[in-house]
């Protein structure tokens, strides 16, 4: 008979005292998340996280305001482009905090929901032993009866919405109310969920655009017709609603005294529009803070400034520019403007016109400045460049910057770094080396209108009401306890009486003194 040795098998590594397995890791990193401190973190996170989009202008807002400002910062703007800073509310790092908010939100209210629901089916604790230990509590006799003065102590808590122990031993009652309170922290949470999930549909099925239209320019409601197109991931072309808009007129009240006279009071826009395109016209005032809702689109006007018409002609004396008008850029609340022309087209070289748009003119000392928004004494003041202004080479221009890398400003006058021309309506100035001419015919209008669809936008006001309402009942509502014991004695009947505020800083010695005078009042007949 033959034996076969049996291979000794390695014993299983031990686990070291206090290491996690994958599963046990899991689990506490799970509880940190849905624990309130890390959502109240996470909280404080999404609200610093929104700062810098207040601060720097964002492209899904403004394009145009956030074209400037990479202008104006050309250091800060490549590490702000990494960092996402100019679309703070689309960039990952901002969406990490968002789902990880309303992880730990369902997280949090799951678990608490169930425990309000047994805590709302639970009965009253019974009364401790001893009542004169408890932080609030009085004791007094009455020559009634222990079964008379506890039900009268029944009455009286079930009238002030009290709910009463049903199994209380003899001799005793245990009381209790303001249940109210947990459901308004449930609700004040669930709130926050709502209006997070209010602004994700928002972002993913709405879209935000804006178009800047002269005075009298029409605009149809497709992708191309817009200055900046902000779609959500989620969002279709077809989803468009089909209309159509002119604005008419412009209407703008200037204050004329005190320190801000010269300033817009307020405007509104005279505007003719139609919703489909066999649809009857109609008119609407827009007017800030009074969009005009067309379907499930909104039309807000946001803003405001001056076109100057200018007409170029070359050295040959043909029209290569205009007469059009040229949007300025308002710099402050004033409307001093800044603007480019741009005319690729002119012979014998290129010309580009960069400068100020006066609204009202003056010299003061010498120096040209704006002592109004209205256009009382419209001026343009025009530094001249000639050359290759970087059009023909296929590079992106925004229309607000003039490319002067390879191109010669014109020879200057006397006290003058560059060529400037002056021009009121009406003027011409002849350019130097046979190079043509501009001419300054009038001054038109345009306004910036704001252009989006948000589908969660009644979801996130929900939200608010929500947590406006959850936020009073926590704060206004107080979870009280009250115990009463009977005792028969010689001399009469010992009532002792004991009260507990559960939610902390209340005075329930005055909720005490109430119970207690009102217990002691003589029945009515």
């Amino acid at each position: 008979m033959t034996t076969t040795a049996s291979r000794p098998t390695a014993p299983a590594p031990e686990r070291r005292s206090g290491e996690l397995t994958m599963r046990e890791l899991l689990r506490w990193c799970w509880r940190q998340l849905t624990s309130m401190r890390i959502a109240l973190i996470l909280l404080l996170l999404l609200a610093l996280a929104a700062v810098p989009g207040s601060l720097v202008p964002q492209e899904r807002v403004d394009s145009l305001k956030a074209g400037q400002w990479k202008d104006q910062h050309e250091t800060l703007t490549p590490i702000y482009e990494k960092l996402g800073i100019f679309n703070v509310y689309g960039s990952p790092w901002f969406a990490a905090i968002y789902i990880l908010l309303m992880i730990s939100l369902v997280g949090c209210i799951i678990p608490r929901t169930f425990v309000y629901w047994r805590g709302l089916r639970a009965q009253p604790p019974a009364a401790p032993r001893n009542l004169t230990r408890m932080p609030s509590h009085a004791t007094y006799g009455t020559t009634e009866s222990a079964d008379v003065v506890l039900e009268r102590a029944r009455t009286m808590l079930r009238r002030k919405r009290y709910r009463l122990r049903a199994d209380a031993a003899d001799g005793t009652v245990s009381a209790e109310r303001g249940y109210l309170r947990e459901l308004g922290n449930l609700i004040f949470h669930l709130a926050v969920l709502v209006v997070l999930v209010g602004f994700a549909t928002g972002s993913l099925f709405g879209y935000k655009g804006g178009v800047i239209l002269v005075t009298g320019t029409p605009f149809s409601n497709t992708p191309t017709q817009y200055d900046d197109f902000v779609p959500g991931s989620l969002f279709r072309a077809g989803q468009l609603d089909p209309f159509s808009f002119t604005v008419d007129d412009f209407d703008i009240d200037w204050l004329t005294s005190g320190p801000r006279a010269g300033m817009a009071r307020g405007f509104q826009a005279h505007m003719q529009y139609q919703t489909s395109p066999d649809g009857e016209e109609q008119d609407y005032n827009l007017r800030v803070n009074h969009p005009l809702t067309i379907g499930d689109t909104d039309l807000f006007l946001i803003g405001h400034g001056y076109a100057p018409v200018v007409t170029v002609r070359d050295g040959e004396g043909n029209v290569v520019w205009g007469p059009a008008p040229q949007i300025f850029l308002p710099q402050g609340p004033d409307l001093f403007s800044f603007g480019v022309i741009k005319v690729p087209d002119a012979k014998p070289s290129q010309l580009g016109f960069e400068g100020f748009f006066y609204p009202t003119f003056a010299n003061v000392d010498g120096d040209p400045v704006n002592l109004n928004g209205d256009d009382l004494n419209p001026a343009l003041s025009l530094n001249v460049w000639t050359g290759d202004l970087g059009l023909d080479d296929g590079t992106p221009q925004s229309v607000y910057v003039l490319d002067k890398s390879k191109a010669t400003a014109l020879p200057a006058k006397k006290g003058m770094e560059t060529l400037r021309v002056d021009l009121a309506p009406g003027d011409t100035a002849v350019l130097p080396n046979g190079l043509g001419s501009i001419t300054f015919d009038r001054v038109e209008s345009w306004q910036r209108i704001q252009i989006s669809q948000t589908p969660g936008k009644g979801v996130a006001l929900l939200g608010v009401v929500l947590a406006l309402l959850g936020l009073m009942g926590s704060l206004f509502i107080r979870s009280r306890r009250v115990w009463l014991r009977v005792t028969d004695g010689p001399n009469g009947t010992l009532v002792e009486i004991a009260a507990l505020d559960r939610s902390g800083g209340a005075d329930t010695d005055a909720v005490l003194s109430d119970l207690v005078a009102e217990l002691q009042e003589e029945p009515r007949s």
